[in-house]
């Protein structure tokens, strides 16, 4: 989600700039980059190291949210070309799964402003016992699917989550977004979202990805 479909990573580095500055701390950009992506708790853990906080990793996280959540019910910053994709999808009643490292009450403001269905099943950090890069959020995801993860697509804009899908057996696109995407093998780039089609999405699955496409 974060950095695919909306780019809250803003919001999520604001929050880290306030949370060192109220506790006499500094936040650097390249701490932030070192985040991007991660699983929630493992942030919570960093930054706790970090700023030497007293705080419980768990406490950090809530923290975190606390921020990020006040600013999309603001405004939810929709990346080019994601909510036609998912419009598309949904027009062809493709079935689609939302895997996110971000906790369900920080999802649900960004669930509203979708039309109700547009994801089947959501998987978020707080309901894995193992974040990303480990594949158990797309493996769940595709359980409830009732789909094998080799009959999925993912669409993912960071090295941890490319990774956890492409562990999971799914064929992936990659959308970087802030940080770079390694290239590795079976793993497609794209530029932006509104350069991915429902084809693409449809084909992907039967194609030979033993070579990275960089298109």
């Amino acid at each position: 989600m974060d950095g695919t479909l909306v780019d809250t990573e803003p919001y999520w580095m604001e929050t880290e700039v306030a949370i060192a500055e109220a506790h006499g701390g500094t936040w650097t950009h390249q701490d932030a980059m070192a985040l991007v992506g991660n699983d929630l708790l493992v942030s919570g853990r960093a930054i706790k190291q970090k700023l030497g906080l007293p705080h419980t990793a768990e406490q950090v996280v809530e923290m975190l949210l606390d921020g990020v959540v006040a600013r999309v019910t603001e405004s939810v910053p929709w990346r080019p070309g994601a909510r036609e994709l998912l419009d598309a999808l949904a027009a062809q009643d493709i079935p689609c799964a939302l895997v996110t490292m971000s906790y369900r009450r920080f999802v649900d403001p960004i669930l509203a402003a979708l039309p109700p269905g547009t994801f089947d099943v959501v998987v978020t950090g707080d309901q894995v016992s193992e974040g990303k890069p480990h594949p158990e959020a797309y493996l769940t995801a595709a359980r409830h699917l009732g789909v094998r993860p080799e009959d999925c697509v993912a669409l993912e804009d960071s090295p941890t989550g490319a990774a956890s899908a492409l562990a999971a057996g799914a064929r992936t696109i990659a959308v970087p977004n802030h940080v770079p995407v390694p290239e590795r093998p079976g793993l497609e780039f794209r530029a932006s979202l509104t350069d991915v089609t429902v084809d693409d999405l449809k084909t992907l699955p039967d194609r030979d990805t033993s070579q990275a496409d960089l298109r």
